[in-house]
Order: C-alpha cells, then sequence, then structure tokens
C-alpha cells in the first residue's frame, strides 16, 4: 500500500508541475496577444490560463480523494 502511496503522490506532483507550466505558457500567449491586439490569441491565451488553472485544481483534489 505504501509503494501505490508513493506512486499516486508522484502522479499529483508531475499534473500539478504540468499543469503549472501550461498556465504559464497560456499567460505568455495572452501577453503576446495583448501586445498585438491579436483577438483569437488572447482567447486562446486565455482558455489555456484556465485549463492550466483547472489541472492543479484537479491534481490537488485528486489528493484529497485518495488521503
Amino acid at each position: 500500500m505504501d509503494l501505490l502511496n508513493q506512486v499516486l503522490d508522484l502522479i499529483v506532483k508531475f499534473a500539478t508541475i504540468g499543469g503549472g507550466l501550461w498556465l504559464v505558457w497560456g499567460v505568455i500567449v495572452l501577453a503576446g496577444g495583448l501586445k498585438d491586439h491579436n483577438g483569437p490569441s488572447i482567447q486562446s491565451g486565455i482558455w489555456q490560463t484556465v485549463g492550466g488553472g483547472m489541472i492543479i485544481v484537479a491534481a490537488q483534489l485528486f489528493t484529497r480523494v485518495i488521503a
């Protein structure tokens, strides 16, 4: 059971880090779209940022469920 908990903790850490990277990249895309006044790029950056935040939240909720 200890090995299973360690594997699940590792998965949660990777998902949290991946969501953070996705969120940061979304902010970069959003900033580029705002600089160029490019509507589709702004929309893409907003949704990518929201998606990264949702990945982080889901990973953290998963920790609470398995605990």
